[in-house]
């Protein structure tokens, strides 16, 4: 694991008990986190893995059909709300702009953010704008048409590909499909650091801006730490361990 940054803060928190808030991204549950969670209370923190609402494996169609991304928001904020203590949200792929709106709507509740190779998108952008309207869901592409989009297997062997195939679920489309709402210029304030592991942070800070092709707001945000976990998109299942000393790190910072 290899470390840049941007007016970082590395101030201790003594026994203070940090509640870690798991997001995974599109077509995973609570538990893409096994792996990692171990580590993480190991350290001492208190991990709280999320399934979130349309991602059971119980729910059908119809059912993801009906779950905005506002549900999923949502469902975080009232997780964080029942927590008694520092919170650190963590949010992979898809699962990072869940997490930005989510801070958007508390700041000051938020010790930090952690975007895992993902970032918090501009007001108004969407992760699947163009997805059909009358479209229920976004079941899990093949492997080929995942590295066309940008997102390496790299790291997972056959089994752990098997493995993720079978326990995906698809994500409801409107959260693909619905675009990002946030507003509260506090949401900068809030520290943040950026996981890389299939975009090397030296890449990811040349692209850290509103315009294309990534449409973020991770250039704006005022204390930002890039950690590098060089491996695939998914490094809960490929590089759990390094993952879990990443989160550690952060959740430690100020």
């Amino acid at each position: 694991m290899t470390e840049r940054t941007h007016q970082s803060s590395s101030a201790a928190h003594g026994d203070e008990r940090v509640h870690v808030v798991l997001v995974p991204g599109f077509w995973l549950g609570a538990w893409a986190w096994d792996d990692v969670v171990p580590h993480l209370e190991a350290a001492g923190l208190v991990a709280h893995p999320v399934t979130l609402p349309g991602m059971s494996p119980q729910s059908t169609a119809t059912d993801r059909a009906s779950v905005s991304r506002a549900d999923q928001v949502t469902a975080v904020v009232d997780l964080v709300d029942g927590l008694d203590g520092p919170v650190v949200l963590v949010g992979h792929s898809g699962g990072g702009p869940v997490v930005q709106e989510v801070v958007d709507r508390d700041p000051a509740r938020i010790r930090r953010v952690v975007y895992v190779d993902t970032g918090p998108l501009v007001d108004g952008a969407a992760l699947n704008p163009d997805l059909p309207a009358d479209a229920a869901e976004l079941p899990l592409p093949s492997w080929e048409q995942l590295a066309e989009q940008g997102s390496s297997t790299d790291g997972l062997d056959d089994t752990a590909l098997a493995t993720f195939r079978e326990r995906a679920v698809p994500t409801p489309a409107p959260v693909a499909r619905e675009a990002v709402r946030v507003s509260n210029p506090a949401r900068f304030a809030v520290p943040a650091t950026a996981i890389c592991s299939s975009i090397p942070s030296a890449v990811l800070a040349e692209l850290a801006n509103p315009g294309p092709p990534l449409h973020t707001e991770l250039g704006e945000i005022a204390d930002l730490t890039y950690l590098d976990v060089p491996t695939g998109h998914w490094p809960m299942l490929s590089r759990p361990r390094e993952l879990a000393d990443a989160i550690v790190a952060s959740a430690r910072q100020g």
